[in-house]
């Protein structure tokens, strides 16, 4: 199985077009972390309302237990500082929810921008390679068949006329010297069809 044709002018194309494939998807996964980077920064007031909230959380805390070794009245001193504290990690619950929220937002834009440009770009590279391989293989393995040389050459009379205007017939047109079993007719008119697909004899 080959990859890529031997003809270096279809080689060439071949190998322009994969790496124009590959440069397509590398800028597509790029540019859509690019986007991810710049939802994260959403999230920013997230951490920021996480931070506020747990030092206020912290600080009441220990202001209630503080109070609470006032004699006679901590219980009552704590009560409304634990009510605050809790209050500020509630308020810091909120932020690491906004946080969660926003990254769960990212990765669903990073992964629509990947997945569609990239599925875009298979759809209309992959066919044609696939395609041009299993072409390649079937018509390697009919040259290589007895008898194979004459279903090329049939096939090379058969297909469009510009490739056999490219060559100098030979006496009596090229459909003739086929019939006649012309073995160097035969030998030109099967190259002319692997050429056709980028193979050499």
């Amino acid at each position: 199985m080959r990859f890529y044709a031997q003809t270096r002018a279809r080689r060439n194309r071949q190998v322009l077009v994969d790496l124009i494939a590959v440069a397509l998807i590398a800028a597509v996964v790029r540019a859509a972390f690019a986007v991810r980077e710049a939802v994260l920064l959403l999230a920013e007031p997230g951490r920021k309302v996480e931070d506020a909230g747990g030092t206020l959380a912290e600080e009441l805390g220990n202001a209630g237990d503080a109070a609470s070794d006032v004699p006679l009245v901590g219980d009552i001193l704590k009560k409304p500082l634990q009510a605050a504290a809790d209050a500020g990690s509630n308020f810091a619950d909120a932020g690491v929810s906004f946080q969660e929220t926003v990254s769960q937002a990212a990765d669903v834009i990073t992964t629509a921008l990947i997945l569609v440009p990239v599925l875009f770009v298979l759809l209309l590279w992959l066919p044609p390679r696939l395609l041009w391989i299993r072409r390649s293989s079937a018509l390697r393995r009919l040259a290589e068949a007895p008898g194979g040389a004459d279903l090329l050459a049939l096939r090379a009379l058969t297909g469009p006329p510009g490739a056999l205007a490219e060559h100098p017939a030979p006496p009596g047109g090229w459909a003739d010297a086929w019939r006649r079993g012309d073995r160097q007719a035969i030998t030109d008119l099967s190259t002319i069809t692997l050429n056709r697909i980028g193979l050499r004899p």
